[in-house]
């Protein structure tokens, strides 16, 4: 009999941390995927990820509309309520065998909390690592409703181990995003026009002579800052010149700010550098970032498949304090001229070379076949 596995995707990155797991549970012979799609995933303002997923063929198990208007801190925390609600009644119905979760987000949280006390056996994928702000507590307390720990690096491990996990539960997969960086690495052209198929706001920039890719978050605990550390940002990359391809950003607390600070730059000084999208499927999103000459903001993008790919990266302010990074990292505060001389030196330097420090490309197919073979070591209470 198939052993059912349910993956929980919340959010636009978290697709793209998990689709290869998602591609190996589909295909392998002892699996049953069950995907339920939830939260800001299914919102058309960030992006509809749920379009790209059901375009690469997966099935929808469930849905969970689980996010509450407001973008601060009580609308995370009811979010995260009424996802615990929601997701203890799809558990119930789909009867899984074990749930999967992925990183460190406020839905990871109740999909993990649920999960637990349904006696349902939770698998975490990136577990152990330091990323500051409330997003690190996230994943630690995650880790101590997990049973079975999917992480990045040994770093990562040995860090999950010292909490008090047992060691023979934690595996060292990589991250699956790279397995979508391997795949890029091996055709990397931009073999679409971004402008054509995904459309966005903002001026008509030419990307033939080079160009910047910019993704900034809200930190969470410093959301009622994001709108100044937004406009910090965008007058660097004015002041750079270089057309620049912005994305919006995510559902956390201070998303307003951000998007806010976006609309009134606009408004106030009209830029002709700067084309502003919601989202791209994942490998077209990583071609895109390829064949940039540098990423800034804070997103762990930069961190994580920029590695792989050798995309300078100038990471801004707290939001990826403490993560394993590599050399294309340079980080800064949330000022100008800051990030703009950052800028600058990582154009003056060029490409860095590839960095495997998140993983060689395998992580899908591993984490699949430990899902089949793995002892879940929980009897089920519930009456099935």
């Amino acid at each position: 009999m198939k052993r059912k596995v349910c993956v929980v995707v919340t959010a636009r990155p978290s697709y793209s941390r998990i689709k290869t797991a998602l591609e190996a549970i589909r295909s392998h012979p002892d699996l049953e995927l069950q995907l339920v799609v939830a939260a800001s995933a299914l919102l058309d303002r960030y992006g509809t990820a749920v379009r790209t997923i059901e375009d690469d063929g997966f099935d929808i198990a469930a849905r969970v509309y689980m996010v509450l208007e407001g973008e601060n801190l009580a609308t995370m925390a009811k979010t995260t309520g009424l996802g615990l609600l929601e997701l203890a009644t799809v558990f119930d119905n789909l009867k899984p065998d074990v749930v999967v979760t992925v990183a460190d987000r406020y839905e990871t949280l109740a999909t993990a909390v649920a999960a637990s006390y349904m006696n349902i056996p939770v698998a975490h994928v990136q577990g152990g690592e330091v990323t500051g702000s409330i997003d690190e507590k996230v994943r630690h307390a995650v880790t101590k409703l997990a049973d079975l720990h999917f992480v990045s690096t040994e770093k990562a491990a040995e860090r999950v181990v010292r909490m008090g996990e047992e060691p023979a539960k934690v595996f060292v997969t990589g991250c699956p995003s790279i397995d979508l960086a391997f795949e890029v690495m091996e055709r990397p052209e931009l073999d679409f026009d971004p402008f054509g198929k995904y459309g966005g706001v903002g001026a008509s920039v030419d990307l033939s002579g080079g160009y910047l890719v910019v993704m900034q978050h809200p930190v969470t605990t410093e959301y009622e800052l994001s709108r100044q550390q937004a406009v910090e940002t965008l007058h660097s990359v004015t002041e750079i010149g270089l057309p620049t391809l912005w994305f919006w950003p995510n559902v956390d607390a201070g998303s307003d700010g951000t998007s806010g600070a976006i609309r009134s730059f606009r408004e106030l000084y009209s830029p002709e550098n700067i084309h502003f999208f919601k989202n791209m499927q994942p490998t077209d999103f990583l071609r895109l970032l390829y064949s940039s000459r540098c990423l800034i903001g804070n997103s762990s993008v930069g961190i994580r498949e920029c590695a792989y790919l050798g995309v300078p990266t100038v990471n801004i302010g707290t939001r990826q304090s403490g993560r394993d990074r590599g050399c294309n990292v340079l980080d800064v505060g949330y000022d100008r001229e800051e990030i703009a001389e950052a800028i600058r030196r990582h154009l003056g330097n060029g490409r860095c070379k590839s960095d495997p420090i998140y993983g060689h490309g395998k992580a899908g197919e591993r984490i699949a076949d430990l899902l089949a073979e793995q002892p879940l070591g929980i009897e089920k209470r519930l009456t099935y």
